[in-house]
């Protein structure tokens, strides 16, 4: 048996290599996973963990690794977080699971109240949770279609969604997420990314041009009156970290909205303070229809959500969202232990305090033109893959202001 280290913040934060990498611990793991574990689910780094804290990963080797995994952008907050470690305990002694759709519970109820308040938008909000950021998408789109009565759903090159058959269809990438797993679920339709790097005739050309190329592929391929929903991250993250150019998701959800189709912003991966706000969509101030949510929500626990338009999101049926494990208590109750770490607790700026977010992104604190610097001084970005990502949106926050503007000041 392997001797196990406690996780926590409480590892030291640094790189400490004791064997090559993999060790001998490592590998012997590894022949037992190649005796039980599908040849299909692949791993980037053979080595195995035994502990986590913060930011670092200590493998079975002992070896101390730095995490720029972060579990593909979600322990957002740093592993083994300590207030998401107390709720967890503190959930499952009192309960594990009843289901909310026969017995509900106050935690299920706190989720949906907190995204309310922090998803773009002051409008009547409704929320409903699920166990991935799969099954969230999927979920967007049965609404959209619900709400609508309308079949065709736009996606993007480039763009991610999940793994499912819906969400297959709707990713671009056909290796290793698609290959050999059709047929694939109907009326998908792709449209051009507002790629400014790879664009034919280079970034200026992109901004001017990738918009009008969507709006005019819409109509002539599907027709608007067709469309039910326009999925698009915001920030893509798989294909690349693709930016588009600034005014390109604020005209195509002003475009959705003259056309009655439903903006879904799929926030997985780009929200919860990755890009330096609360949501991608917060540095245009683009409002969607539906938010797509999971990885960073809950600090590594399994939950996902879709929050909209209330006259959206009650159109459906009773039952007809749900799953007998969907957002079960214990990921439930802690989901807000990040959300407080991020909101609640003073930035390091100067700009936040006991009862005030320091959050930019906070539907509370918004201004004209918000610094996403605070956002990602509150959140332990500089952990993660997407430290960049955060870097640049503070850049560009800068580059954006005018002198007219009002900021806030460290």
């Amino acid at each position: 048996m392997l001797l196990v280290t406690e996780g926590g913040p409480e590892l030291p934060q640094r790189r400490n290599l004791v064997t090559e990498i993999p060790g001998p611990a490592s590998h012997a793991l590894s022949a037992r996973r190649a005796g039980a574990v599908a040849r299909g689910v692949s791993t980037t780094l053979p080595v195995f963990i035994t502990a986590a804290g913060g930011g670092v990963l200590l493998d079975a080797d002992g070896n101390s690794l730095i995490d720029f995994g972060s579990g593909i952008a979600v322990t957002s907050v740093g592993n083994a977080a300590p207030a998401v470690v107390t709720r967890v305990s503190a959930q499952v002694a009192q309960f594990t699971h009843t289901c909310f759709m026969v017995t509900p519970y106050e935690g299920y109820v706190e989720v949906c109240e907190a995204l309310a308040r922090l998803t773009p938008g002051s409008h009547e909000k409704r929320s409903a949770l699920f166990n991935s950021g799969a099954e969230a998408v999927e979920n967007a789109v049965k609404i959209a279609r619900h709400h609508t009565g309308r079949q065709a759903v736009v996606a993007f090159d480039h763009a991610y969604h999940g793994r499912t058959n819906l969400t297959m269809a709707l990713t671009a990438k056909n290796m290793p997420y698609k290959q050999g797993f059709g047929p694939f679920a109907g009326e998908i339709y792709r449209m051009p990314m507002a790629y400014p790097l790879r664009w034919p005739d280079g970034a200026e050309a992109c901004k001017a041009e990738a918009l009008p190329m969507v709006k005019s592929l819409i109509h002539s391929q599907i027709g608007e009156e067709n469309v039910a929903a326009v999925i698009i991250e915001p920030i893509q993250g798989e294909g690349g970290f693709i930016v588009p150019p600034e005014g390109f998701i604020r005209g195509l959800a002003e475009f959705c909205g003259e056309h009655g189709i439903v903006f879904i912003a799929d926030e997985i991966q780009s929200g919860f303070c990755r890009t330096g706000d609360w949501f991608a969509c917060d540095h245009e101030g683009v409002v969607p229809d539906l938010v797509t949510t999971a990885k960073g929500i809950a600090g590594g626990l399994p939950l996902a959500g879709v929050t909209g338009r209330a006259e959206m999101m009650d159109a459906v049926h009773p039952g007809g969202l749900g799953g007998p494990t969907a957002a079960i208590p214990s990921p439930a109750r802690p989901r807000s232990a990040p959300l407080t770490r991020w909101s609640r607790k003073t930035c390091p700026h100067g700009r936040g305090s006991s009862n005030r977010p320091c959050c930019p992104g906070s539907r509370r604190s918004r201004s004209a033109t918000r610094s996403s610097a605070t956002c990602a001084a509150a959140a332990p970005c500089s952990r993660s893959s997407w430290s960049g990502r955060a870097r640049w949106s503070q850049t560009r926050a800068r580059r954006r202001r005018s002198p007219g503007t009002a900021t806030s000041t460290a």
